[in-house]
């Protein structure tokens, strides 16, 4: 008996090899939590940068839905704290288009509004996806727990994420195992199947050349059932009823075909005693013995050998199965890493223009532009267009800790001071004044932003050098002030003229009467005479060369000084007035000149009404701008008066002089102010909005 080895056939592993994935090391460095902030309002970002504001956290700030949607594109968020109310894209078709995008459809959004608290806002909110609404004003420890709070579901559900994917690839190495088993085991069988085959006795049947059994070994009674006996004698169709020849299909057994295929190996069809076929393989020999012909036929049963490549085939179709469902996962993996390759380098290519962007704005600009850094005031870099306006070198800026430039925002402040660093409050179109290298002192226009630069919070300060148009609006205020006088020399002559005719007149009635005057006349020659003095004290009054003394002080008290008298001379009149006082910052005003502008308009409107009418006096803060309201109920301003209003000399009053307005629009632009009305038939609103306010800090 022959010996027989099995051995593990290695080629399995490179058959499967594509399969196997190495075990990916999840364990990175930790990184900074992303936290998009959404909100029109800069003033409500800071606010939430403020409350949020940790190492853990990356706050990003989008002012629009539609730069919040850019910011998702780019970047992975744990939260999404957004506003509801906002023009262009608000918070609900924000958080839709966000949750419609597979990638960021599991962000949690928290709304933050101050509008829309109804339950029927809320409840759209939530159906979006939102896991919070927040009503604003919000407090600001509640807020940073539920930010936390949700930081961590993201950090589970991130965690749960690698998890799972370790999980899939440990998965994938079990099953490449089991496949290389399973494999390894059919070529065992095959290689037992074999074993069997040839280890087995074969059953040996003689037969003449008729077909009739002339002897058979003891093999027959295993492989058909019968006894040697019962075969003897009997035609060898009896035993195998068909053959294949030539691979072909099985056709019954005729001699002339056996004796032709001597000395191959044919498969058959083998016909057991107790009924039905089994697959048999057959070599025939052929043997002359005294001119007989003798035929030796050796029969082997393959029924397991048959059995075994049916299996090895379905095997087979199985591991095709699992390798090409396999393939199908790898393919669409690859794409999908293929797809954030291409969007990676897209993001580094719009960094990389938008870095050489800004470095021909900062290089070509006309404006002073500086870096500076908040952590100790150093100079970071500075543009051409600084260096030029200010007379310094390049290196005698960068690197400095000190400030170069003395900022002062107020031109009649005398204390030479740079503006505070400390502040992360944005500046827009402050007027100040800086001193250059020389000691020439110059106006500009200062705007500031904050950023962070490598992980270093820094404040960027342009400065727009308005020196020679401050210098051509003072020569061009010089000449409308001579143009005015000139403009006015007519009026002013023929208001005075009437008051002096009246008086003339009587001074030449005296001369030809010499009794004493009546005191009628002599009353009446006063009041000219005041009346003339009223119109040349409104008439200074108007002189734009007027210097204010402007302080910074709270617009409130003032109105509520004035209000007692506003309030006995409505009285006189059967009217009323009403105070809605907001609360507003303070105001660098001059507050005899602001005592006066509210006299006016507030006399003007009384003046306006009939009795039982109402006169409101309204304060309150709009677009980062104090706002003076007054309000009256008359009959409202016809629409070709509107075009002449605030012109000297102009009115529609009996005993007007026609300057109270004409010294209402002089002082509203001695403080860098702007007024306009509203008319209807229902009543006139004055607006004066203030400009220079605190909250612009330098």
């Amino acid at each position: 008996m022959k010996n027989y080895t099995v051995r593990s056939n290695n080629s399995l592993s490179n058959q499967v090899g594509p399969i196997a994935i190495e075990e990916k090391n999840y364990e990175g460095k930790d990184q900074k939590i992303n936290i998009l902030m959404v909100d029109d309002h800069p003033g409500n970002l800071l606010a939430l940068e403020a409350v949020l504001n940790s190492s853990d956290y990356n706050l990003i700030s989008a002012s629009s839905g539609e730069e919040a949607l850019k910011c998702v594109l780019k970047k992975d968020f744990a939260v999404i704290l957004l506003d509801v109310q906002m023009p262009g894209l608000n918070g609900f078709e924000t958080a839709k288009l966000i949750k419609a995008r597979e990638k960021s459809k599991y962000i949690s959004i928290i709304f933050i509004t101050a509008i829309n608290q109804t339950t029927e806002h809320v409840l759209q909110g939530y159906s979006l996806g939102a896991v919070d609404y927040i009503f604003k004003p919000f407090h600001p420890e509640t807020l940073k727990l539920k930010v936390q709070e949700f930081v961590k579901i993201y950090q589970n559900h991130e965690q749960t994420k690698r998890r799972s994917e370790l999980q899939r690839q440990v998965e994938l190495k079990e099953v490449n195992k089991k496949l290389e088993s399973t494999t390894f085991d059919l070529r065992k069988n095959e290689a037992l199947a074999r074993v069997i085959g040839e280890t087995l006795l074969d059953t040996i049947i003689t037969f003449d050349d008729q077909g009739y059994t002339l002897s058979v070994n003891p093999a027959v009674k295993e492989m058909f059932g019968y006894s040697m006996e019962e075969v003897l004698g009997q035609h060898i169709v009896n035993l195998l009823p068909e053959v294949k020849y030539n691979n072909s299909e099985s056709t019954p057994l005729q001699m002339d075909s056996i004796k032709e295929s001597t000395g191959q190996l044919l498969e058959a069809v083998a016909k057991h005693k107790k009924g039905g076929g089994f697959p048999v393989d057959i070599q025939i020999g052929e043997a002359i013995i005294e001119d007989e012909y003798i035929y030796v036929c050796s029969i082997r049963d393959i029924t397991i050998r048959k059995n075994m490549e049916q299996a090895k085939k379905q095997q087979y179709r199985l591991l095709e199965k699992l390798v090409e469902e396999r393939t199908q996962k790898l393919s669409l993996a690859n794409e999908k890493l293929r797809k954030e390759i291409d969007e990676r380098k897209k993001v580094e290519e719009d960094l990389r223009l938008s870095k050489e962007h800004f470095y021909k704005i900062f290089e070509s600009s006309p404006c002073l532009i500086e870096i500076r850094s908040l952590t100790d005031g150093r100079y970071i870099n500075v543009n051409p267009s600084w260096l030029n306006y200010t007379g310094y070198r390049y290196e005698e800026v960068v690197n400095q800790n000190t400030s170069v430039l003395y900022i002062r925002q107020n031109p009649n402040q005398a204390k030479k001071e740079s503006y505070s660093l400390k502040t992360t409050d944005r500046i827009r179109n402050a007027k100040i004044q800086y001193q250059t290298k020389s000691g020439d002192v110059h106006e500009g226009l200062l705007s500031t932003e904050i950023f962070d630069i490598q992980g270093e919070s820094c404040i960027l300060s342009v400065i727009t050098d308005i020196t020679e148009n401050v210098r051509l609006e003072s020569e061009m205020a010089r000449l409308d002030r001579l143009n005015l006088i000139g403009e006015m020399a007519a009026g002013i002559a023929h208001e005075i003229r009437n008051p002096m005719t009246t008086v003339k007149g009587f001074l030449q009635l005296s001369k030809s009467d010499p009794e004493p005057f009546n005191i009628e006349y002599v009353d009446l020659m006063l009041g000219e005479l005041n009346r003339a003095n009223s119109i040349i004290t409104e008439f200074l009054n108007l002189a734009k060369n007027k210097v204010s003394y402007k302080t910074l002080q709270p617009l409130n008290p003032i109105i509520e000084g004035l209000y007692p008298l506003i309030q006995a001379e409505a009285l006189l009149s059967n009217k009323s007035i009403s105070l809605q006082l907001g609360e507003c910052p303070k105001t660098f005003l001059d507050e005899k000149e602001i005592s006066q502008l509210i006299l006016n308009l507030s006399l003007n409107g009384l003046e306006a009404m009939n009795a039982g009418g109402q006169l409101l006096v309204k304060t309150y803060t709009e677009n980062e701008t104090v706002v003076l309201e007054i309000q009256d109920q008359g009959c409202g301003i016809k629409p070709e008066f509107l075009d002449t209003l605030g012109t000297p000399f102009f009115t529609t009053k009996e005993t007007g002089t026609g300057l109270g307005l004409a010294i209402c629009y002089s002082i509203v632009e001695r403080h860098n102010a702007v007024i306009d009305l509203k008319t209807s038939e229902q009543g006139t609103v004055f607006f004066i909005r203030f400009h220079e306010i605190e909250n612009i800090k330098v």
